[in-house]
């Protein structure tokens, strides 16, 4: 498990304030929005809002403000109009950062974007600088104590995965983006509880980063990560599960 999958599983055991969960409800309902608009209202064709509605019921969305934003991505309702756009650049320790986001205006965004950056150690960069490094992926992550591991991996390579790995209490399965729905599904079919299931965008090198640039990295990735347009952040760190625990607290 890379140190930016850990760190994101964290971040979710800790989302539980209202104050999280409101933010969370807003990236989600942009997501979705996104979604319904570029491929329409039906979960059965459209795989990234089935993706995106699966994700907001997670967290407890309740079903009217799915169906809302549905509707204003189809166009049934008005609302705004969100863009997508990816920006990349540097954070402490030379870590590279992928950001995307979904706003209304975008010379705002980035120029938020580049001043959390720069506030924090890190800096911009141009396009195609560090967005090589990251391919996207199906990211499963399940309970270890619920499933034995070989069980694990039996139904998640026959469905399609490509790799089941294990951090601490958890397993995470990796998938190809065209795979990632019927790996979902087969373990649902085995009973196996998902604890997250979201697509990201994944490195191919992981830059180790020690003490000296953690804490700084960690506020970088938190504060790009509370911002209102910003959806994902990826990041292509190392870090050992001891130091991740003593800045977890």
């Amino acid at each position: 498990m890379s140190g930016h999958s850990k760190w994101s599983t964290i971040k979710r055991k800790k989302a539980a304030t209202d104050q999280a969960r409101g933010k969370m409800f807003s990236k989600y309902i942009k997501e979705i929005t996104i979604a319904a608009r570029h491929g329409g209202g039906d979960l059965e064709t459209n795989p990234r809002l089935r993706t995106a509605i699966a994700a907001a019921k997670s967290v407890n969305m309740p079903a009217n403000n799915i169906e809302r934003a549905v509707k204003r991505g189809t166009g049934e309702v008005e609302g705004a109009t969100y863009e997508e756009a990816m920006y990349e650049g540097y954070a402490p320790g030379g870590v590279a950062v992928l950001i995307e986001v979904a706003t209304d205006n975008k010379n705002r965004t980035a120029g938020d974007v580049r001043h959390i950056l720069t506030r924090f150690g890190g800096n911009m960069a141009e396009a195609g600088a560090v967005s090589y490094l990251f391919k996207p992926k199906g990211i499963l992550t399940v309970d270890a104590r619920t499933v034995g591991e070989d069980a694990l991996i039996e139904v998640a390579l026959d469905a399609g995965a490509e790799d089941v790995t294990t951090a601490g209490e958890s397993f995470e399965i990796s998938t190809p983006p065209a795979a990632f729905e019927a790996v979902k599904e087969a373990l649902a079919g085995k009973g196996i509880a998902v604890q997250s299931a979201e697509l990201m965008k994944v490195a191919s090198l992981q830059v180790p980063v020690g003490e000296k640039d953690a804490g700084s990295l960690f506020r970088l990735i938190e504060a790009l990560e509370d911002h209102d347009d910003v959806q994902k952040v990826h990041a292509n760190f190392d870090i050992s599960d001891e130091l991740l625990a003593k800045l977890s607290h």
